[in-house]
């Protein structure tokens, strides 16, 4: 009876077009907002922090990001993984060659470093799609997981292989390294995925947004009405890779601290995260936060019930993840393949017209 538009008038274009034009909505978003910057951060420990806050976060940014290229622009890509590596090792060199610098300056600067890549392993787009374009980017993913293994140089000659972050700090508060506390960890990474989100959601709905959805509706009309392919493959890729690389600097810098490139980064990252925009939903910002939820729930659901309360094997329990999460994937192919996020808009308007019939 509370989700209704009625008495919630627009009077200004800037009204009707708002991103939650019902009030319910907006008082939601704001709800969430402030529990999450007002609230959690006194809660959150390290558990929670490195078990689910932390990679829930990071991975919604790569959702994003990999969501815009395939969900809204319509090229599949298999390098996530490969991007991820770029944007950790771009963050790794940037960090050491410039210890004065912020480290979110550096964040920032290894997502235009991996953009950069992004646009020049997205020149094949323009002449192959589908399976083919899956194959080009699977075959970047091996090739950047090769190039940081074999080039000293990425992670300055270290005879481990390893990069470490060293420690950093905002504000002074520590957020890198092994003296970080995990609510400082929380609220960098917090403060990325609003950014991102925001970013996102405000490109998908202007001129640049329509234009890849043209494209992945229909190159070849979209060309004819006036849509650039070159330009809108190209910043679809960028764009997409720029949130990619930034994920992945904050998975090396803030999350894990120190990584090893094909362990970390190698193709399963980039089946995980493509899982993530399957299950939650292609072309919607809400299913990137939706899959990343459930990618990064599911493990921790089954680990404490299985394990912890019925005493299953821990490799049982792997084992059955990998089934519910392969399960789940055909099941959303088939019967929904708007994923999680359709699932979510269907349950709002039957809420708004309870109890009517639909």
């Amino acid at each position: 009876m509370f989700y209704r538009e009625a008495g919630d008038f627009k009077t200004t274009y800037v009204d009707d077009n708002q991103t939650f034009p019902i009030k319910f909505d907006r008082y939601r978003y704001y709800a969430v907002l402030f529990v999450a910057l007002a609230i959690v951060p006194f809660l959150v420990n390290d558990y929670w922090a490195n078990a689910v806050l932390l990679p829930f976060l990071i991975y919604a940014i790569a959702a994003i990001g990999l969501n815009i290229l395939v969900g809204y622009c319509g090229q599949l890509s298999l390098g996530t993984g490969g991007f991820m590596a770029v944007g950790a090792y771009a963050c790794y060199k940037l960090m050491t060659a410039f210890p004065e610098v912020n480290i979110v300056i550096h964040v920032v600067l290894a997502g235009g470093v991996t953009a950069c890549v992004g646009v020049l392993f997205g020149l094949p787009s323009l002449r192959i799609k589908g399976f083919y374009l899956a194959v080009a980017t699977l075959a970047a993913q091996f090739f950047l997981v090769w190039l940081f293994n074999k080039v000293p140089w990425f992670y300055n000659h270290s005879a481990s292989g390893q990069i470490s972050a060293p420690e950093r700090s905002v504000f002074g508060i520590v957020v890198t390294g092994a003296n970080a506390d995990a609510w400082a960890k929380y609220m960098i990474c917090l403060v990325f995925v609003f950014g991102a989100a925001w970013l996102a959601r405000n490109l998908t709905r202007g001129s640049v947004g329509r234009r890849w959805m043209a494209i992945r509706d229909m190159d070849i009309a979209a060309e004819i009405i006036g849509v650039n392919p070159l330009k809108a493959k190209l910043t679809a890729f960028a764009v997409s890779s720029f949130f990619v690389g930034v994920a992945g600097a904050l998975f090396f810098s803030v999350y894990l601290g120190a990584v090893e490139v094909g362990e970390v980064f190698g193709i399963q990252k980039s089946f995980l995260v493509l899982f993530m925009i399957i299950i939650g939903g292609l072309g919607s910002i809400f299913g990137s936060f939706a899959g990343a939820a459930f990618i990064v729930l599911l493990p921790v659901f089954l680990k404490n019930v299985l394990v912890g309360g019925f005493g299953w094997a821990t490799d049982l329990a792997a084992h059955l993840e990998i089934m519910i999460l392969g399960g789940l994937i055909v099941v959303f192919l088939i019967a929904e393949p708007h994923g999680l996020a359709q699932l979510w808009r269907v349950a709002k308007e039957k809420l708004r017209l309870w109890p009517f019939p639909h």
